[in-house]
């Protein structure tokens, strides 16, 4: 059994597709160490992920292992090398600005804990949420979110907010050092370069599973038939 490395270089520069995907393999990772399976081969845990295997093995030979021949992957080194990867092996002070009824879960999952995010501020502008206790912590107002952000060493900043105010609190994290949104707001943000926002829109994503749902019960209603493959892709680039 021969095991086989990468070039050391081609983990210096992994493809933004490739790490996007990275959280689909350490989730399937996770599941088999969970069951006790200590190895698994390309084509099992390309199925748990949802791809197909010679993406996965791509994919994988950025992070400078293809594994071992005739064994596959060992699942807790394999895990622990994507967590390393995605920087989960060091704790990362997180902050959730708005709590309405998505900022509290989203304050109360105890999932961030256990994947390297620590939530250390919560902030809201409203009088009557300012003070509460929510998971341990105590809501700030948000005339003190430089100061909270600051003294907490805030790295990532998480926007539950009204689209009309996610600008302003985003504008807020970045002058105060912060590089990395996650933003929950039905907006698009503007930011300098060097900071990353990642946009979560609940809404669009219903929408496009409406899309499909809409697909298949025309396909049933014409007997198979379906829409052109040139405006389906239009459908779902305007979709997204």
């Amino acid at each position: 059994m021969t095991s086989l490395t990468a070039d050391p270089a081609a983990r210096r520069d992994i493809p933004d597709a490739t790490v996007a995907r990275l959280p689909e393999y350490l989730r399937a990772l996770t599941g088999l160490a969970e069951r006790g399976i200590s190895s698994v081969s390309s084509e099992e845990l390309a199925a748990a992920a949802g791809v197909r295997s010679a993406k996965l093995r791509k994919d994988l030979s950025h992070l400078g292992s293809y594994g071992v021949r005739g064994v596959g992957y060992e699942v807790e080194f394999l895990a622990y090398e994507i967590s390393r990867q995605l920087g989960l092996t060091q704790d990362w002070p997180v902050a959730i600005v708005g709590l309405g009824n998505l900022g509290h879960a989203l304050a109360a999952y105890s999932g961030f804990a256990t994947r390297g995010f620590r939530v250390v501020a919560l902030l809201d502008r409203d009088p009557e949420v300012v003070g509460r206790q929510i998971a341990g912590l105590t809501v700030s107002a948000m005339a003190d979110l430089e100061q909270v952000a600051s003294e907490r060493r805030v790295a990532i900043g998480v926007i539950a907010t009204p689209a009309a105010s996610a600008q302003d609190v985003c504008d807020r994290f970045v002058a105060v050092g912060v590089r990395s949104v996650l933003n929950f707001a039905p907006c698009v943000l503007t930011v300098p370069d060097g900071v990353d926002v990642r946009k979560v829109d609940l809404s669009t994503e219903l929408q496009i599973l409406a899309f499909h749902e809409q697909r298949k019960a025309l396909a049933e209603r014409t007997g198979g038939a379906s829409l052109p493959a040139a405006a389906v892709a239009a459908l779902q680039e305007v979709a997204q």
